[in-house]
């Protein structure tokens, strides 16, 4: 059968452009899908999902917004719009790919719709915006950005050979089958910073011995944040969460907060989960010079010239502690804390940089103030990078698999 690429963009303006790319895909037997999100004309060519209709799914009316009066408004309904539409698409079975075209306006929508796709779905973004930083438009899913070079505007002898690869690119990798393999391993997700990197991998090589296979998030934000979107899209069996520090970047506005959600993830997905209070003694910032003010006359460590950490403070670690008991609440399959009473990081050690046992057990005491009463916690006398630690933490997981 047939695989099917569903192409998004504004094909008032940028329609030829679109009715090529889809003509590429035809003639090598691929079926496509149109969807139009365009607000200023008429569409060049029919397409097979109309403007209204998006429009519609995003809570917007097509006559209010094709008046050129409500551009931002129009911004807003027609990316959540396409949002919705391209989900559904996937959902029913109509789209094995995606691809769009645009300038910064049309980067936004069509790649909004492509973070509500699952993981490995392959996504094609042609644009204007694709040689600068496109964190923001990639958010945690894997787009594959390809520079326009001269603007979706029309053809010429660059921009047709851009087209033209575009849909080459996409074409590939809807044609292209993943290899079928029979020893897939059950997946368990696992968090790691530099100064929880012993106990971690510790951990996963134990977890791979016993048959598991290990995804290991550096905890910067976007790895959070992308390890919580796996969760989400069903990949990961279990989640050995050693360590939650960016809650700290969250609570103290460091750089690396991968927002107020961290944790919720797995507590929503009903898998089982390890909660380890890991790092939490720390929230990161750039440089020295990057530190805010406030902060200056606090505990602050220069881990390499370009990040500093804060040694968070007993309310700080108050304010933590909440957050992480009420992820766990919110949890509907198997969840357990393991606390290192010995210390969060590698830094937090007896003799050591950020020790602070107050702080720490302000953070302990707070979570179990604050959790339902059915949530067992596990109290260790080791620091978090101890073997003992880790090897407990992998036992405690498997018994919660089993």
């Amino acid at each position: 059968m047939p695989k099917t690429v569903v192409l998004v963009g504004a094909i008032d303006t940028k329609g030829r452009e679109f009715e090529y790319v889809k003509g590429l895909l035809n003639k090598r037997g691929l079926t496509t899908l149109v969807v139009d999100f365009g607000v200023m004309g008429e569409p060049v060519f029919a397409p097979d999902v109309l403007r209204a209709e998006v429009a519609a799914a995003g809570g917007g009316d097509i006559a209010r917004l094709s008046t050129g009066e409500h551009k931002d408004e129009a911004m807003r309904a027609m990316a959540k719009g396409l949002a919705v539409v391209v989900r559904r698409l996937h959902d029913e079975g109509k789209l094995d790919g995606v691809i769009g075209m645009g300038g910064s306006g049309g980067t936004s929508i069509a790649t909004t719709a492509m973070r509500s796709l699952p993981v490995g779905v392959p996504k094609v973004m042609v644009s204007t915006m694709a040689g600068g930083d496109v964190s923001a438009f990639a958010g945690s899913k894997d787009i594959t950005f390809m520079p326009s070079i001269v603007d979706v505007a029309g053809f010429n002898r660059i921009s047709r050979r851009i087209y033209t690869n575009a849909a080459g690119a996409i074409a590939g990798m809807v044609e292209t089958e993943l290899p079928v393999t029979i020893d897939e391993k059950p997946l368990i997700a696992a968090s790691m910073f530099g100064n929880t990197t012993t106990a971690v991998d510790h951990a996963r090589e134990i977890l791979e011995g016993k048959g598991y296979e290990v995804l290991v998030f550096h905890a910067t934000g976007s790895g959070g944040r992308t390890m919580e979107e796996l969760i989400t899209d069903g990949y990961i069996t279990a989640l050995l969460d050693m360590t939650t520090t960016e809650l700290a970047d969250e609570v103290c506005g460091g750089v690396l907060s991968a927002g107020p959600e961290r944790c919720m993830a797995a507590s929503k997905a009903g898998i089982p989960v390890l909660l380890v209070p890991g790092c939490v003694d720390m929230a990161n910032f750039g440089g020295i010079a990057t530190v805010p003010e406030k902060y200056r006359d606090r505990l602050l460590y220069e881990w390499n010239p370009d990040v500093t950490l804060l040694r968070t403070n007993v309310e700080e670690n108050r304010r933590i502690g909440e957050l992480l008991a009420a992820a766990a609440n919110a949890a509907t399959g198997p969840v357990k804390f393991l606390f290192p009473l010995g210390g969060v990081s590698m830094l937090d050690s007896e003799g050591h940089e950020f020790w602070d046992p107050e702080a720490d057990q302000t953070c302990f005491n707070t979570i179990e103030a604050n959790l339902r009463a059915d949530i067992p916690v596990i109290k260790m006398t080791e620091n978090i990078n101890d073997p003992a630690f880790s090897e407990h933490a992998v036992e405690t997981l498997l018994g919660m698999l089993r």
